[in-house]
């Protein structure tokens, strides 16, 4: 690798700022890598690690066109729980009556399929506007890693809150205040299931509105009608595996299924209350294991809901923890198979303070493994990435219909659809096939359509230079402007040459690549 990159010549200011932006950003707009190059790209690196201090008064204004962001948590439950009896009403009088077309006529949970839609179309806003680039990325990265599958239920109303309040506001903070933030917030018990553990032979208070009423329970709706009514019984492991296996250790953490058991058993009790509550995070006493618990030779007795308080921390700050995510992070900055120099650097900066998430970036951006010749455009886009980098590099405004998020799913990422708790994959060998390429291609096309910032010049030479500069910062290959070229032969009209020489481009091998 060190003999190859000898070889290969370093890069200009230019090119490192074009990198930057591939990277810590979601592509460069027109004319933006000069203007990082001008102003130093470390210079410009720091101010992203600093996101708080870079105004976005641009992208504030153009989220307050999404209603999504009116409804707190407690609203979006309300509004849920009636959908749902409304829903249910229906289908007993469709059933009564044999009229199917009445739920087909209501539609009682359109609200929140158009708001689901909303959240989608919001992340692209974000994403293609925001002059915060790296905390976007960093959203992207976190949502993914603590993945929340919107598709389940209750989640449907608790995944706003969960990317509003608990992911966003820590995507460059501490890892540690990041993962108990994820542990306590509804969206998470909900999905992993960890609402429904309980100590084996525990019993709720007598019925004050209690979690568990003889009516159907919040948190059910995915069981069989025969199983509703049953209450919780005994533990369940499925955050506790997913905590070890994807949010910390790693799946070589050294963790045995006995540790995974005496972590579900100190997470009893973590759950949810019921939407006319709020949906809220909540610890239930009754519900927790009382006993003693021997894990990673720690010993957690009757210490209630700070048991899993005290265990978070200490994975946190695990080597295999600091190990398993900066792999993770210098996957997603790097490469997809990253040099050790890389991971090590970021696991010195987490040891050095305490998973301090900036730091930790900071040590990969400075190592120079980021910086060698070879990872240069050797990253392929997400379907995300590559919707957003084509929207900012041909200048077009994303709008707050749905379409720009249906085209990313489309491709393949339909955002916060992602059943499996691994979330989206970072790597080529997982977007890369003959029909995603076509399907690539046909979005690229569609795209440029709406492209008016590159001028409609009849000299078709001239023009595949202009868009080689303008969308790829001069990095389109030869064989590239000799197909465009190719295909623009026989067309005279400068509006229809633009549109398509703008698709092929964004279509196009070089644009795939980051």
């Amino acid at each position: 690798m060190f003999a190859l990159a000898a070889q290969m010549p370093a890069l200009t200011p230019r090119d490192s700022a074009f990198h930057a932006l591939n990277r810590l950003a979601y592509g460069a707009r027109p004319g933006e890598a000069d203007s990082v190059a001008q102003f130093g790209v470390m210079k410009w690196i720091e101010r992203q690690l600093d996101a708080d201090h870079v105004s976005d008064a641009r992208l504030a204004e153009r989220e307050r066109a999404f209603k999504i962001l009116e409804y707190d948590r407690a609203d979006l439950a309300g509004r849920y729980r009636d959908a749902e009896r409304e829903r249910q009403r229906l289908q007993r009088e469709a059933v009564a009556t044999g009229d199917s077309t009445l739920m087909r006529d209501a539609r009682p949970m359109q609200e929140f399929r158009e708001l689901g839609g909303q959240l989608q179309q919001l992340a692209i806003v974000r994403a293609a506007l925001s002059e915060r680039q790296l905390r976007e990325v960093m959203v992207d990265f976190w949502t993914n890693h603590f993945n929340v599958f919107v598709g389940k239920g209750a989640d449907r109303f608790l995944l706003p809150s969960y990317i509003e309040e608990t992911i966003r506001p820590r995507a460059l903070g501490r890892f540690e205040d990041l993962l108990i933030a994820t542990a306590q917030s509804p969206a998470m018990p909900f999905y992993l299931d960890n609402a429904q553990s309980v100590a084996p032979g525990s019993a709720a208070p007598p019925p004050r509105g209690s979690f568990f009423p003889l009516r159907r329970r919040f948190g059910m709706n995915e069981m069989p009608e025969e199983r509703r009514q049953r209450r919780p019984t005994g533990i369940n492991e499925n955050y506790a595996r997913e905590l070890l296996e994807l949010h910390t250790l790693g799946v070589d953490g050294g963790y045995t299924q006995q540790d995974i058991i005496e972590v579900a058993r100190i997470f009893t009790g973590w759950s949810i209350e019921p939407p006319e509550r709020g949906a809220g995070f909540v610890f239930r006493d009754w519900a927790h294991d009382r006993g003693t618990k021997q894990v990673f030779g720690l010993t957690f007795q009757d210490d209630g809901k700070d048991e899993g308080i005290r265990l978070l921390k200490f994975l946190a700050n695990q080597h295999a923890t600091m190990h398993h995510v900066s792999a993770k992070l210098c996957t997603r900055f790097v490469a997809d198979e990253p040099p050790d120099g890389c991971i090590d650097a970021a696991v010195a900066a987490w040891q050095k303070t305490r998973g301090d998430i900036r730091a930790v970036l900071r040590a990969i951006f400075t190592s120079p493994d980021f910086w060698t010749p070879q990872v240069v455009r050797s990253k392929v886009k997400t379907p995300l990435e590559f919707v957003v980098s084509a929207l900012r590099a041909t200048g077009i405004e994303p709008d707050t219909s749905p379409r720009l998020a249906q085209l990313v799913a489309r491709l393949g990422e339909p955002l916060y659809q992602q059943p499996a708790p691994t979330g989206y994959a970072e790597t080529e060998v997982h977007w890369v096939n003959s029909g995603a390429l076509l399907a690539r291609m046909n979005a690229a096309m569609a795209i440029a359509k709406d492209c008016s910032s590159v001028p409609a010049i009849e000299d078709h030479a001239q023009l595949v230079d202009l868009i080689d500069r303008q969308l790829l910062a001069g990095t389109m290959s030869a064989h590239t402007k000799s197909v465009i070229l190719e295909q623009l032969a026989d067309i005279t009209d400068p509006m229809q040459a633009r549109a398509l020489a703008v698709g092929l481009a964004l279509g196009g091998p070089d644009f795939q690549k980051q």
